[in-house]
């Protein structure tokens, strides 16, 4: 039997809809797994009709499976609003966040195998009350998952975020000890489960320029993620570092490694998408259910224009599969 894998609606005024119906409707994906459509029906069908996208929507039982038809688990029930594509919305953001609790119901029943989200807007998603910097940390609440870390898988590398969706400005307090090795330990074992790497190896980046040469630019180098290097060492992780960033990347020593820690979001996203933008994925290690999703935003500038590319989102759904295997 297929595995069957949720992909929620995401923000229904950028390419959420879009993106999570070509997917739905993709050979590739249908080969491997039955998608299950989460979100209001009627704004799927507005979407489906607005952008021809060709391929019939049933709203069905999740244990029948259809060949031909995407099906749709509607969480509808007055939340439509009209469409305003290019623009975050209370709405939008209501529709993307019920998608999000429901997807995650659906994977702690085990009525569905795993998640995919399709883009969903912060703003849109804080104006609806979701008040949550992304939805990692949604649906680590919503899973109920104690240990999580953000990381963007490709064929090029793998990238563990310490810290995610923060003002550049607080980076440095919010980077303790402690966080470096739980993040690095959730990703280290999500290298042994997920990926099937025995014997991981993790390079630890340094948070300021030239690993702060020796306090000259900076302390929190030799004073916290030395230190932390060292305790991932004690708890039995192969792990090296601080590499400074630029230098690391400069010199391709990502080749050499299972997996690499960011401090910043930017730090090791860059790189990534930079090698890999449009087929890279974003995967929530250590939650107690299986969640991708596509490596880029809501992009309002192209809604309603139907050129999303879904490259990523097949991707997501992809590694999702492998996972749930």
């Amino acid at each position: 039997m297929k595995p069957l894998v949720a992909i929620t609606i995401g923000d229904f005024n950028g390419i959420g809809p879009e993106v999570a119906l070509k997917t739905a409707f993709s050979p590739a994906v249908r080969k491997i797994c039955t998608p299950v459509l989460v979100g209001p029906l009627d704004v799927f069908g507005h979407t489906q009709k607005s952008l021809k996208i060709k391929g019939k929507l049933v709203k069905t039982a999740l244990s029948v499976a259809s060949n031909s038809a995407a099906v749709v688990f509607d969480v509808g029930d007055g939340i439509w609003a009209d469409v305003q594509w290019g623009s975050p919305t209370k709405s939008s953001g209501k529709s993307a966040g019920t998608a999000i609790e429901h997807a995650v119901d659906l994977c702690l029943k085990k009525k569905v195998h795993a998640m995919v989200t399709a883009p969903a807007s912060k703003e849109a998603l804080n104006l609806a009350g979701y008040n949550f910097p992304g939805q990692t940390e949604m649906i680590a609440l919503f899973s109920r998952s104690k240990r999580v870390a953000m990381m963007l898988v490709s064929e090029v590398m793998r990238i563990g975020l310490v810290t995610t969706h923060l003002p550049l400005r607080t980076v440095a307090e919010n980077i303790t000890k402690e966080k470096i090795v739980e993040k690095a330990g959730v990703v280290y074992e999500s290298l042994q489960r997920n990926f099937r790497v025995k014997h991981p190896s993790l390079a630890v980046l340094s948070l300021n320029p030239h690993a702060g040469d020796r306090g000259v630019i900076g302390t929190e180098d030799d004073e916290v993620i030395t230190p932390a290097i060292s305790e991932m060492k004690a708890q039995q992780m192969n792990a090296e570092g601080p590499f400074p960033a630029d230098a690391f990347f400069g010199k391709r020593l990502h080749k050499k490694y299972d997996a690499i820690m960011a401090m910043y979001h930017d730090q090791g996203l860059i790189p990534l998408k930079l090698s890999s933008f449009g087929n890279a994925v974003n995967f929530s290690a250590g939650l107690n259910i299986i969640r991708t999703s596509p490596d880029h935003g809501t992009a309002y500038d192209i809604a309603g224009k139907g050129k999303a590319n879904i490259s990523s989102m097949i991707a997501a759904v992809q590694l999702a599969v492998q996972f749930s295997r």
